[in-house]
């Protein structure tokens, strides 16, 4: 993997930059805070209009199959801008359907890149747990149609959405999840807004006898589970990459302070205690970035990468929140004011390190691969508390 950005790279992330750093600005956040569907439909169409939303995907969708290192760049702006678009919650099914869709569900991406149709994916339940394990939501074959029954909770974009990527298990066969596309006006389904830290349109969701027909499936049946925890690690990276570019942009902004706030005659910045609070705010987002990019590179080159996907996702969870903590500190009291636009990223990034997997969950995963052996460690025999 080289690290350096080629030629296109810097062209497409200037470009991308240079466009969110002109439409989204801290006063159009906060006004779509306060809207119904917590997203600017404007500022949508317009970033879909740009072709961004092309990068990664298939030649024969429409796409310019560019590696997914590509989409790294894409989100670390989005977090960076904390732009109100439902980018995560459209492009981690996208991915999914243009590499196990049908015909007919992949006939559904042009209208993803006009920027016309939302998607919005549901993998976490009422417990909140990042598992396999915990995904209970029921899918039973009757006839030529799966029934769906149970909750879903977290669930982003789902109001401005059409189409749900669901992840659900198997009830005649339970150690099997599969993963299957609702429309979101299909009949059983209802749902309740949640107002999560980050304002930006998450909600549970409730299947009551939800029937869709068997070919709305993604996938075969055999490749469910790898389908499944396919969702979740393209969801938890993408995650990640925001973190780290939401904590760059606190950085930048505390040290735009640091260099002009004047304590004793000097700036703020002269003080060790400073400096070393940007010094380590650099480092981990740095790292965020370095462990995300890694992870995508190798979904890209068909090499194992669970365990890259759970060291981006864990060191970004915490290490991008002690970011924009210090950033907090060194802009003193200002910096927890909820009308100061650092409260912006703060909470942004305070609610992306829940969602994906916590920081426990994906230690977990890393400690399997490290220590896990038949009859020594057994990590999994753990009780869940």
């Amino acid at each position: 993997m080289d690290i350096l950005l080629d030629d296109q790279e810097v062209q497409i992330r200037e470009a991308a930059s240079e466009f969110l750093a002109g439409e989204c600005t801290s006063a159009l956040v906060r006004k779509i805070e306060t809207d119904p569907l917590q997203y600017s439909p404007a500022l949508w169409e317009k970033f879909a209009e740009n072709g961004w939303l092309q990068l990664c995907l298939s030649d024969k969708n429409g796409g310019q199959e560019l590696p997914l290192t590509y989409l790294a760049l894409l989100f670390e702006l989005a977090g960076y801008h904390i732009a109100p678009i439902p980018l995560h919650s459209t492009m981690v099914p996208a991915m999914i359907i243009d590499r196990y869709g049908n015909a007919e569900q992949q006939q559904l991406l042009q209208s993803v890149l006009s920027g016309e149709l939302i998607l919005s994916h549901a993998v976490t339940e009422a417990n909140g747990r990042w598992t396999p394990e915990s995904i209970k939501l029921e899918g039973r074959v009757e006839g030529n149609g799966l029934v769906l029954n149970g909750t879903k909770s977290f669930v982003g974009s789902y109001r401005a959405s059409k189409q749900c990527l669901v992840v659900y298990r198997e009830a005649t066969a339970p150690h099997n999840l599969g993963v299957v596309l609702v429309p979101t006006d299909a009949t059983g389904l209802s749902s309740d807004a949640l107002v999560s830290m980050a304002k930006d349109g998450e909600a549970n969701v409730q299947f009551n006898n939800v029937r869709v027909p068997l070919n709305a499936r993604v996938g075969s049946t055999e490749q469910g589970n790898a389908i499944a925890l396919e969702v979740m690690d393209f969801s938890a990276v993408l995650y990640a990459s925001m973190m780290a570019g939401a904590g760059r942009r606190t950085l930048d902004m505390a040290v735009a302070h640091a260099k002009q706030r004047e304590a004793f005659g000097q700036p703020i910045g002269a003080f060790q205690a400073i400096q070393h609070l940007c010094a380590n705010m650099v480092n981990a987002i740095d790292g965020t970035t370095m462990l995300a990019r890694e992870a995508l590179w190798r979904m890209d080159q068909k090499l194992p990468y669970r365990v890259n996907v759970a060291q981006a996702k864990s060191f970004g969870n915490e290490q991008c929140m002690m970011v924009v903590r210090s950033a907090q500190q060194i802009h003193g009291g200002m910096g927890f004011i909820r009308d100061f636009d650092l409260n912006l990223w703060y909470r942004r990034v305070g609610s992306w390190s829940l969602r994906g997997g916590t920081a426990a969950e994906h230690r977990r995963t890393i400690a399997a691969a490290l220590l896990d052996q038949p009859g020594k460690v057994r990590i999994g025999n753990i009780p869940q508390r």
